[in-house]
């Protein structure tokens, strides 16, 4: 096993596209070209043999095996600990990203959550079900009423808020908008009428033809109505048309309601994810 230079991000996402479904999150971090890695920020570490490179992973913010098998993985997780970085997770394959855990627990602190069981769900063609004609993406001036939904759903789904920690939710979201990849609907509030978001969804990871779905969000008072299956369909038909010929997302097999959602919407299991949430 090597630290893998950014020189080699070709081999690595060769590696990565044989899974694609599983590796988009690495992929996106592999294939960036902003900065260099090894850094003090990332390193991707690969185990290859005499004729290609066989795994690698990505230890960042987030940890991201790919490809790894169990007799690697005690390694892998020697050098991450000894590297002594902080990582908000780790993530991936659920195989994979478990077996790494059970390495790596005995050094780390006890995490604040591990979802085990998270079904990655996938769609290739357009829902039998009538997209909502008021979905549309957002733009970038709309940050304002897009922030609000998006640290509702960070909150929902993580538990604190993101915007405690400086800027860098805000510009993500900003971001996101910028590059055309937020989907909103909008509506006047009940009470004020100020306009604001009932519907969000982001394709937070494009990467190997495979568009990943992530931050979806229905209002609280708006729930139970249908908005998330129509928002869901308009979202999978623009995003196949414009962007990916494969749609992905990953949801807690705890959530009943959203796992309800994406099967009405003709949605398919072809793996399953893990997060041990640090």
């Amino acid at each position: 096993m090597s630290v893998l230079a950014h020189s080699r991000a070709a081999e690595a996402l060769a590696v990565c596209a044989t899974r694609p479904l599983t590796s988009t999150l690495a992929a996106i971090q592999i294939g960036d070209n902003r900065f260099e890695y090894p850094s003090p920020r990332a390193v991707m570490y690969g185990v290859e043999d005499d004729v290609a490179l066989r795994s690698v992973t990505w230890a960042g913010a987030n940890i991201i095996p790919v490809a790894t098998t169990p007799d690697q993985r005690p390694a892998i997780a020697e050098r991450i600990v000894a590297r002594g970085q902080a990582a908000s997770s780790v993530l991936g394959d659920a195989d994979e990203v478990l077996s790494l855990w059970d390495s790596l627990r005995t050094s780390w602190n006890r995490p604040r959550e591990i979802r085990g069981n998270q079904p990655l769900l996938v769609m290739d063609n357009e829902s039998a079900v009538a997209p909502d004609p008021l979905v549309r993406r957002g733009a970038v001036g709309e940050a304002p009423i897009v922030q609000p939904a998006s640290v509702a759903m960070f909150i929902e789904e993580v538990g604190y808020d993101p915007t405690r920690y400086g800027g860098g939710y805000a510009r993500r979201v900003a971001q996101l908008l910028g590059q055309g990849r937020t989907w909103i609907r909008t509506e006047p509030h009940p009470v004020t009428g100020e306009e604001r978001v009932v519907f969000k969804a982001d394709v937070g990871a494009l990467a190997l033809g495979v568009a990943q779905i992530q931050g979806v969000w229905v209002a609280p008072d708006r729930r139970g109505q249908g908005l998330g299956v129509s928002g869901m369909a308009a979202v999978v038909r623009d995003v196949l048309r414009d962007l990916a010929p494969t749609v992905s997302l990953y949801v807690n097999d705890y959530n009943t309601a959203g796992l309800a959602t994406y099967r009405r919407l003709g949605m398919r299991q072809e793996a399953t994810y893990a997060t041990v949430v640090l």
